[in-house]
């Protein structure tokens, strides 16, 4: 037990709160239970500890701990809640839950048994709740964090403190709002920068872009053999198998995927296929684009593949065509916000409504036009026109 709190104390000490989420401020901390989905690192630990350091001035009302920790190989996460709570304890924050097998069925128990007890919890971008699961749903408020927008970076690098822009701001009043940016901040070498070392707030920690890139990729590693197993079912086989597929993907991205050539390369069936490109998904290390996001549609085969990120293609080696990473970015952060799917004209379409074409400085409107409520994305321009929008301002999404 000393060892957890001795754990707790020393990364809370070492967590800076100069730089806060864009989630940080939209959840409601005063519910019971609370839980942070997301990517692993993109943030989900410090947004705990700079929550309990900000919050608590007196730390004895609440306690940190990862699932992941030895300790409890030997215990049981209630026996450590009946301690705290007899010691004190009112805010509890647990870390990688999907990490410990009866988390659902105990938290359900804790959250029943110790009703003055509040409880923060962050787990993998691949947790599924459901009333199958102890009925915990229907107790739980739960947020999904994403990596940094193109707007966090450059707070967080200090070159430029910017608001968060709502689409239709930026479909609207996107020259007046470029202008007023651009007019002091230079943002196209950032904008390239993030690009390629950018989405995950560890780059804080890295030398390099090479020892960024090593990082990532020990990431991606972790989510397969690791996460993915800690949620699903699965055999090694099929682990390798998603490996496999994710490598062919980086080949090939934006990738409109012929499942029968993908079967016999992977030597798998159709639905274990469409299963696997489901799980990349939900580990948020790709994104399926369907021309119908509603019904069955919707479960089946993508009609176009991109990466979550455009880290991610740089490191795992994949080339970086300009036009995969201008979609992989527009999607990436209207995504967050906005549904988006597959267009036949165009590139892109969002929320069912706006149809966007999104290319370099010179891209023109032949592929859509006359088409309502259609836009081009331009990268390289740092100033548009008319329905000419410059790709990097929709970085201030969120």
């Amino acid at each position: 037990m000393k060892a957890l709190f001795l754990a707790y104390n020393r990364r809370l000490e070492e967590t800076r709160i100069q730089h806060l989420r864009y989630l940080y401020n939209s959840i409601d901390w005063s519910e019971r239970l609370i839980g942070i989905k997301g990517a692993k690192g993109v943030g989900k630990t410090t947004m705990l500890l700079q929550h309990i350091k900000l919050t608590f001035p007196n730390r004895s009302q609440a306690f940190y701990v990862s699932l992941d920790n030895i300790w409890f190989s030997s215990h049981t996460l209630s026996e450590l809640v009946e301690y705290l709570y007899t010691h004190g304890v009112t805010h509890l924050f647990l870390d990688e839950v999907h990490k410990y097998r009866t988390w659902v069925s105990e938290l359900k128990n804790i959250y029943d048994d110790y009703p003055q007890l509040h409880i923060v919890f962050t787990g993998s971008s691949l947790l599924e709740i459901n009333h199958a699961e102890g009925d915990l749903s229907r107790r739980l408020r739960i947020y999904m964090l994403h990596g940094l927008s193109f707007r966090e970076y450059l707070d967080i690098t200090g070159e430029a403190q910017l608001p968060v822009l709502s689409l239709e701001e930026i479909l609207h009043n996107h020259m007046q709002q470029a202008s007023a940016i651009t007019s002091n901040n230079k943002v196209i070498p950032y904008f390239e920068k993030y690009l390629r070392t950018g989405y995950y707030p560890f780059f804080l920690e890295t030398a390099s872009d090479e020892s960024y890139f090593e990082r990532l990729q020990q990431v991606v590693s972790t989510v397969i053999e690791n996460d993915i197993p800690a949620v699903e079912r699965i055999e090694y086989e099929t682990l390798q198998k998603a490996k496999r597929l994710l490598m062919i993907l980086a080949q090939s991205t934006p990738f409109t995927p012929n499942i029968a050539n993908l079967c016999t390369l992977l030597s798998t069936t159709r639905n274990q296929l469409i299963h696997l490109l489901s799980l990349l998904e939900r580990a948020a290390l790709i994104r399926q684009l369907h021309a119908d996001n509603k019904g069955l549609k919707a479960l089946g085969k993508p009609d176009k593949i991109l990466f979550n990120n455009t880290n991610l293609m740089h490191a795992l080696g994949y080339s970086a065509d300009a036009g995969t990473v201008r979609e992989s970015f527009f999607s990436a952060m209207v995504s967050c916000k906005h549904t988006t799917q597959y267009a036949k004209h165009g590139d892109l379409q969002v929320d069912g409504r706006y149809l966007f074409e999104v290319g370099g400085k010179k891209k023109g409107f032949s592929q859509i036009a006359d088409l309502p409520e259609s836009y081009v994305v331009a990268d390289n321009i740092e100033i548009g026109y008319g329905n000419k929008i410059p790709l990097w301002l929709f970085g201030l999404t969120y």
